[in-house]
């Protein structure tokens, strides 16, 4: 009972795993301090529909860079009206409140912006607002928006789930062997034992 038990539970949860899950690795500084280059995340794979605003998620941006999928913020959706200067940002008319950036709030660099988002694509920013080529630097295209449908996943910020799939998977590579130790010694035991060898007293 063990072997099938414990093949469907490491079968089923890797399933699991890689259908929903996965892992990447930190390249840049945009998202510092919430996220440093080298860090480890886990990724949930998303549909458009479940995207919210103050997501941090891996996207495909061609729009913005060709070097791969970029990590971003969103800040604005489709149709939401999205106006900043320096480091200060508003969304529907409401000053957004961003705990996770540290830089100062003039930023010298960037000019002032109102856009409204199209439908169906995302404003995207770093927290690291001094050094993150995101949406402020696009503006000319699609008001400087990229296309929810090129999300890749969602950071997760509790790893509960993943690592309990882990453990699942773990425990079904345990019961699988356990199965296959016990079947194997269950037939060393049914084994009829060798004739004994003749002898003779002296």
């Amino acid at each position: 009972m063990l072997v099938p038990l414990g093949s469907t539970l490491l079968v089923g949860t890797t399933v699991y795993t890689l259908a929903n899950y996965g892992m990447v690795r930190v390249m840049g500084d945009s998202m510092r301090p919430t996220y440093r280059q080298g860090d480890r995340l886990f990724i949930e794979r998303i549909d458009a529909g479940e995207i919210r605003r103050g997501d941090v998620l891996l996207v495909e941006a061609p729009e913005h860079t060709r070097l791969g999928p970029v990590l971003g913020r969103v800040i604005g959706m489709g149709d939401d009206h999205v106006a900043g200067e320096g480091n200060r940002v508003s969304v529907n008319g409401k000053p957004v409140d961003e705990p996770y950036v540290t830089d100062g709030e003039e930023n010298l660099m960037v000019d002032p912006y109102d856009v409204t988002v199209p439908e169906g694509r995302l404003f995207l920013l770093g927290d690291h607002r001094d050094n993150s080529n995101d949406s402020r630097f696009h503006l000319g295209e699609q008001s400087g928006s990229v296309a929810a449908s090129g999300v890749r996943g969602r950071v997760l910020e509790d790893s509960t789930v993943p690592a309990v799939s882990a453990a699942l998977g773990g425990l079904g590579i345990v019961l699988t062997l356990a199965g296959v130790g016990g079947y194997v010694a269950g037939r060393r035991a049914r084994q009829p034992l060798p004739p004994a060898a003749p002898w003779s007293a002296v």
